[in-house]
């Protein structure tokens, strides 16, 4: 038996993923992940140091499957979908969905920010589920630092008679004793960015902080100036309770059936399709994005980064778009159809920049993620998609794949610019001390705040480049 097992895993890869296992009359017995696919599919093989129940099921399988994921992270949530709709009849955990870690904002006068495993009610406004408990901790103090919202139950709410600790510490706004007119506006603030729309908040946050800075008022320009940083630093894994479309094992016939529509829809054969995006901060670290698919899904070998070369370009979103589509076309000539994010002047220019290939638009609409229509290859609009069919979903999930993609290239890049031109302005620090204060203190804000003597206890720094660094500051 140990040797027919060892045959059946023969192949498995290396790669974070999720695996299946199946008796001899088809039925699903088991499906675990993993970070290691084949390190951890060896592990069934001596069946004597298996759990009790993982012996029995272990000597039924006939057939194993894996799907191989991007991350860890990807394997977990992939593994609780899939016991969760499959329900295999050997995992005992997560089939009542209470492994999924959850976000919700409760319906109240002043909603409550919660974590919980179970089932979702329809009295909360549901968001995720979470990779990890850790993730899902680092949201909760993002949006209290951002949003002030409450954590709250209302029995602790209605029978305080002054404000707790988080209120002193600034993240809660005190609505157990005392009226706050902006809470529902930081609510909604909210909710923008547990649905993954932080990017533009940081624009206009950024926008309000130049304001309040032209007009002296630095207290208020430094409050939001603390909000940008929590939300460039936190990485929001939430997902929004809305359909979207991934393909994995059990939808790969859907997708292809899905790519087939959509090539009868467009009239042209799709092999391999190039999505675009780009990103910047009012001009600043200027990138762009393609990710690309076809009839087996997302093909990852194809994802490209841009550095915008031409810097006259940067902030021209129309400008920059000519050059990314100009530069990958010229390195992908298997291109059959371009897909760019945004309206008529996207379309215009990327049809101008690849004339010979069909290029697609998928707009933002007024309101995103329900007012979507497309620009067709010939320049026509298309209205008349059902927002709830598979190829809408399809597309709408290639288009937040490239928004993915770009928007964390733009935040490693800008954090990347941030670093280098604070230290990089200090006479006589380098590369060398640039990493040993980096890694002393952890980040450029901690090296700002820190005292001579902090400085000083730096391991090789030296008291002459201490002193630099400190008067830089100060």
């Amino acid at each position: 038996m140990n040797i027919q097992f060892r045959d059946l895993i023969e192949n498995a890869p290396g790669s974070p993923g999720v695996y299946r296992m199946y008796g001899a009359d088809g039925t699903l017995l088991y499906v675990g992940k993993a970070k290691n696919l084949a390190n951890r599919l060896r592990q069934y093989i001596d069946i004597s140091k298996l759990e009790l129940h993982k012996q029995v099921m272990r000597t039924l399988v006939t057939r194993v499957e894996w799907e191989t994921v991007a991350t860890e992270s990807d394997a977990l949530l992939l593994e609780q979908k899939l016991i969760k709709t499959e329900k295999p009849k050997y995992n005992i955990m997560l089939t009542d969905g209470k492994m999924y870690p959850m976000l919700a904002l409760t319906n109240h006068e002043y909603p409550r920010l919660l974590k919980f495993r179970g089932k979702i009610s329809q009295r909360r406004d549901v968001y995720g589920p979470y990779p990890s408990v850790y993730a899902l901790n680092e949201t909760i103090k993002m949006i209290q630092k951002v949003c002030r919202i409450r954590t709250c139950t209302d029995t602790f709410m209605n029978n305080r008679s002054r404000p707790c600790l988080l209120y002193q510490i600034g993240r809660c706004s005190g609505p157990c004793t005392m009226p706050v007119p902006d809470y529902t506006e930081n609510v909604k603030l909210a909710r923008r960015i547990l649905t993954g729309d932080s990017e533009p908040i940081v624009a206009e946050l950024s926008e309000q902080m130049k304001k309040l800075s032209d007009q002296m008022d630095f207290e208020n320009a430094a409050i939001i100036r603390d909000k940008i940083s929590e939300l460039t630093k936190t990485s929001i894994r939430g997902i929004r309770r809305n359909p979207t479309y991934t393909p994995n094992s059990n939808d790969d016939e859907k997708w292809n059936e899905t790519i087939t529509e959509m090539e009868k829809w467009i009239g042209k054969k799709i092999t391999y399709a190039g999505v675009f995006d780009n990103s910047h901060l009012f001009g600043t670290n200027p990138v762009g994005a393609m990710i690309t698919f076809g009839h087996n899904g997302f093909i990852k070998t194809g994802y490209r980064h841009f550095k915008l070369h031409d810097h006259a370009r940067a902030g021209n979103d129309i400008a920059m778009m000519a050059e990314f589509v100009d530069r990958a076309v010229k390195n992908s000539p298997e291109l059959d159809l371009i897909i760019v994010d945004g309206g008529r002047a996207q379309w215009n220019i990327a049809h101008e920049t690849a004339p010979n290939i069909p290029i697609l638009g998928v707009t933002k609409g007024e309101v995103r993620n329900g007012d979507e229509h497309f620009i067709m290859p010939d320049g026509t609009e298309d209205r008349t998609m059902a927002k709830d069919s598979q190829l809408f979903l399809m597309l709408r999930r290639v288009r937040d794949e490239a928004h993915r993609f770009v928007i964390t290239y733009h935040r490693t890049t800008r954090a990347k610019s941030m670093t280098g031109s604070c230290l990089d302005e200090i006479e006589g620090i380098g590369a060398v001390r640039k990493k040993m204060l980096l890694n002393h203190f952890g980040s450029v804000r901690n090296i700002m705040d820190a005292n001579m003597d902090a400085l000083l206890r730096v391991p090789g720094l030296g008291k002459s480049a201490a002193k630099k660094i400190y008067n830089h500051f100060h």
